[in-house]
Order: C-alpha cells, then sequence, then structure tokens
C-alpha cells in the first residue's frame, strides 16, 4: 500500500512547513519537496491544505454500561464518527464495577472493539477497587499493553475507590511507570447535595451543576494531589472544567509534583445555561463535572494556549435523549451524564480556536494529538509525522464552511448537541496507517481496520 501527499502545509506541535509525505506499508517513509512519486500510487493534492497528525481523543467511552443503560454508540458508529471529525487513535476508558475482574473486564471492552473499529485503539484500566487480587492483575495487564489506569473520585458504590485504595493504586502505577487519569470529585458531597435538592423539589437537569459545584472538583483535585506528592505517582486529570481544579493542579506542579491536565471540548464551547433549556433539554448537556459559568471558559482557553492544559479530549459518552435522558425527567440524578462529541472535536476545537484567534496552529496539534500520544506510550508512532511514524494523517480544509447537524452526523444518537453550529474548516482526506478511511465528511473506509495499540509504561 502506497500513497502521497503533495504540496500540503504540514503542521506539527513545533513546525509548519510546506512538502510532500511519501507512505509504504504504513509508514511515513519520506518528506520533503517535489518528493518523486512511482507511477500508479495514489496521489492527494494537499495544496491550498493543511496536513495534521492523526488526531487522539484521549477519554472517550464507547461500551459503556452506565445508570442502567448503555452507551448507544458501538465501535463501527464511534469510528465512523471519529474518522469524518479527523481523529485516528481513541483511547477508551475500561470501566468495570467494583465486582469485576480487571482483566475480564479488560478482554470485554476489548472484544467489542475487534473486527468493528475503523481506528486505532487503546484502553485506559479503570481501577475500582483494590486488594491483592487486583494487584496481580493489573500487573498483568500492563504486560499485556495497558500503560495507564483509571481512577474515579466519584460514584461511591460503584465505580469509587476509597482513599486506601488510592494510596496503593498510586503506589502500583509510580513502581510500574504507569500514569493514573483520574475524576476528581467527592463522592459523598455530591450525594448530599443531590439528596437535599430532590428533597426541596428541585429535580430538573438545571440543578445538575448546582450538585456538583465547582468547589467539589477543586477538592477533588486537591485530594488527588496530595496523595500523588505523598507516592510520587504520575497522575493526569481528567475533564477538567473549571478555574479552581485548573489552580489546585497548577498549585501541585509547582511545587513539584508530576501532574498533567486534560479539558474535554464541551467545556470551552457551551456553559451551564445550556443545562437550563426548558422543556427538559437541558438534559442533553448533563455530564460530570457538568459544564460551567461562562466565566471558565477564557481561562481554559487562556490555559491551553500557554499549555498548561495538555490535551483537549471529549468524554464522549452517547445517550438518546428519546428514550434515555429522559430517564431522569423527574429525578436529575437519573439522568445518564454525556455529551456525544467525538465526530465535533476537532472541528469546533478549529473554529473556536485556530481560527477565533485563541490558538496557534501548533498548539491545536499539541492538545489535539501530540501530547496524548507522548503522555501514554504512543509517541512518536502516533500524534508525529515523521520518517517512521503511522501514516496516520489529516488533510484538513480551512476554508470548508458548513453546520453541524444530527441529520448528517455518523454519531449513532438521535440529537447534536451542536444542532446548527458552524463549521470553520473540515478534514477533507482522514488516513489510517496509510489507507484512505474518511473524505469529505464520510467514511469510506474499512470497518475492522483499526488495531490495538499495545504500549509501554513511560517510566518518565
Amino acid at each position: 500500500m502506497s500513497l502521497a501527499i503533495k504540496n500540503g502545509r504540514i503542521i506539527t506541535a513545533s513546525d509548519d512547513y510546506v512538502a510532500d509525505i511519501y507512505v509504504e506499508n504504513e509508514t511515513i517513509t519520506s518528506i520533503g519537496c517535489d518528493l518523486e512519486i512511482p507511477d500508479g500510487v495514489e496521489t492527494i493534492d494537499a495544496d491550498g491544505k493543511l496536513v495534521f497528525p492523526g488526531f487522539i481523543d484521549p477519554h472517550v467511552h464507547i461500551y459503556l454500561p452506565f445508570m442502567g443503560t448503555y452507551a448507544k454508540d458501538d465501535y463501527e458508529s464511534a469510528s465512523k464518527a471519529a474518522l469524518v471529525g479527523g481523529t485516528t487513535t481513541l483511547i477508551e476508558m475500561c470501566c468495570p464495577s467494583r465486582a469485576d475482574s480487571p482483566i475480564e473486564s479488560f478482554e470485554l471492552w476489548k472484544s467489542k472493539a475487534e473486527g468493528l473499529a475503523a481506528v486505532d485503539y487503546t484502553f485506559h484500566m479503570g481501577v475500582t477497587r483494590y486488594d491483592d487480587e487486583v494487584e496481580a492483575q493489573l500487573r498483568e495487564l500492563v504486560k499485556r499493553g495497558l500503560s495507564s489506569f483509571k481512577i474515579f473520585l466519584a460514584y461511591q458504590g460503584a465505580f469509587g475507590i476509597d482513599d486506601e485504595e488510592l494510596f496503593k493504586t498510586l503506589k502500583l502505577a509510580k513502581e510500574l511507570g504507569v500514569i493514573v487519569t483520574a475524576h476528581c470529585e467527592n463522592a459523598i458531597a455530591v450525594s448530599q447535595l443531590q439528596a437535599e435538592l430532590i428533597a426541596a423539589g428541585k429535580t430538573g437537569p438545571e440543578h445538575h451543576e448546582p450538585s456538583r459545584p465547582e468547589s467539589i472538583e477543586t477538592s477533588g483535585v486537591e485530594h488527588l494531589m496530595t496523595f500523588a506528592e505523598l507516592t510520587g505517582a504520575h497522575v493526569y486529570v481528567v475533564h477538567t472544567s473549571c478555574d479552581g481544579a485548573l489552580r489546585a493542579a497548577q498549585a501541585a506542579r509547582y511545587r513539584g509534583v508530576n501532574a498533567w491536565i486534560e479539558t474535554v471540548i464541551p467545556y470551552l464551547v457551551l456553559d451551564k445555561t445550556y443545562a437550563e433549556k426548558p422543556n427538559f433539554e437541558g438534559a442533553k448537556y448533563v455530564m460530570s463535572p457538568p459544564i460551567r459559568d461562562i466565566r471558565n471558559q477564557p481561562i481554559l482557553w487562556d490555559a491551553i494556549r500557554n499549555r498548561l492544559i495538555s490535551t483537549v479530549a471529549t468524554d464522549h459518552a452517547p445517550f438518546d435523549f428519546g428514550d434515555q435522558k429522559t430517564m431522569g425527567r423527574d429525578d436529575f440524578t437519573k439522568i445518564p451524564n454525556g455529551i456525544p462529541s467525538v465526530e465535533d472535536r476537532i472541528n469546533l476545537f478549529y473554529t473556536h480556536g485556530v481560527a477565533e484567534g485563541k490558538i496557534d496552529l501548533q498548539t491545536f496539534v499539541d492538545a489535539g494529538s501530540t501530547q496524548a500520544a507522548k503522555l501514554f506510550g504512543m509517541y512518536p508512532k502516533k500524534g508525529a509525522i515523521q520518517v517512521g511514524s503511522d501514516a496516520d494523517l489529516v488533510v484538513y480544509d480551512p476554508d470548508y464552511r458548513g453546520k453541524i447537524s444530527v441529520k448528517t452526523q455518523q454519531m449513532a444518537t438521535d440529537y447534536s448537541a451542536f444542532e446548527g453550529w458552524e463549521m470553520k474548516g473540515r478534514p477533507s482526506v482522514v488516513t489510517v496507517r496509510g489507507e484512505i478511511q474518511a473524505r469529505d465528511g464520510e467514511f469510506v473506509g474499512t470497518i475492522g481496520r483499526g488495531e490495538f495499540i499495545a504500549r509501554q509504561p513511560n517510566h518518565f
């Protein structure tokens, strides 16, 4: 399999130049000006377009049993959605319950991708309890190619762990060279606030944010940072939504804690008024931590521009509005959490970031691809345009203009959280290891082409 991309403006996390790219056997083999391309090789003219490394979403849920139902996407629909939006690699959260075996859960989650994934994929392994059996299985899973764990400081009795389990998980991670991703809240505080609000008759989706205020997220980050400092573990705060949580992580980094910060695209473009829409429409925008007061948006954008926030993900957790979100019509605590966005992340990030002058192109690539590859043990195989890197490439048309709509989306949900929003730019060609998988908003590739990425611990 050979492919050539000619005359494109190549953008990486640090570079900006015009050149040709030649691909053979799934990898980039040559980069240069006026490359000689053998006869018969498919050639893409990228004149006037941007060429990015394939984007990586480091935080998605595809197979997800949650709140009595299951996420709507499978790997076929999620892959198609990711690809038309420029994402070529997904890192899914494998989230067993406290009663489940980690190895059996990993095998279950992996089985959902095999044969259906059109993107490459890997997993963060959820640690939802800690005992000798779990420790032995976590050690084995690291040998099988998982180099990141996931913990929840929330969802007590389901996914959440206590402080003893937190300490032991971080100690093991430090020993193995594994980075620990963390959902930072406080389960007891959330449950108490939820109970008070429901008892007061405040049952609508507009009360979801007050039940999980910024102070709870901030205290969760502070708690994690204390334990990271004590153990020396490397931690990664997922879906950071507000100024307080960002400051808590930055304060820890200032005193030497090994911490990285993720935000997600909904926090950058939505605010809490969306969850306050009447007639239960606000349920479409319920996620945890919640979308926040709009005053947080410029703070998050500034942190991305200054590369204090490392990655922009989605926390894609797709549930239908019509028959899933409505499970919580009379009790907001029963609304399945999540905003479907794996398809829209890169276009929203470009439209509201690059096109509006909030960030430059190199930062766009760094936060959308390269940092995830580096932190999670895939660089420079992924997240780079270098000789020897996988030929995961996005030819991006900055002049495209269009609108987001449920009518044209690949995601399986019955609504779009961004219905009617303008796109200023869109991928025109997307490749996975040298094979074209999407063109101009349409999936044109091979279902099942995606491969599991076995990773080695970074040991930082």
